[in-house]
């Protein structure tokens, strides 16, 4: 008999595939909104929509020396979890009460936003030097959970 993969496996594996899409320079992320096992909608970081892309035009962070976790205002770039709540909203999709499986822990100001888009989980499989995000979660009743498991998926 074939072992089917796991729900978590399979939707990180998405996300996975969703990051091929981003444009960023420094780090590919993706994440998928999930809610009775049924993908509501996608996001990956690059660009906002008719704007350059930082593959084309190289990235503003860099040329700053903004280090990793820092000032992400100064960035050309939504984040992956951003791009899903703004997919969602113009589609109508509400993503109240869905599980977000991204390929890295989200930052703070996305953390901020899905804590009031009142979403109940969130899997990760890379970390990122956030430990507010982390707290943050905590205190929203957010569980955040590594699936180091898929890591090599």
């Amino acid at each position: 008999m074939d072992q089917r993969l796991p729900w978590p496996q399979y939707f990180m594996s998405i996300a996975r595939l969703v990051a091929e899409r981003s444009t960023c320079l420094r780090r590919k992320v993706g994440a998928i909104a999930v809610k009775d096992k049924r993908i509501l909608a996608t996001g990956y970081n690059g660009a906002p929509i008719g704007t350059a892309h930082c593959l084309d035009i190289g990235c503003l962070r860099e040329k700053l020396g903004v280090p990793s976790g820092e000032r992400h205002e100064l960035c050309r770039g939504l984040h992956a979890e951003q791009n899903i709540i703004v997919q969602a909203a113009v589609h109508g999709v509400s993503i109240s009460g869905a599980e977000i499986y991204c390929t890295h822990q989200p930052c703070v100001i996305c953390t901020k936003m899905l804590i009031n888009c009142q979403v109940t989980n969130i899997y990760y499989a890379a970390g990122y030097p956030d430990e507010l995000s982390r707290e943050m979660l905590a205190e929203a009743g957010v569980r955040i959970e590594p699936l180091a498991a898929c890591e090599d998926a």
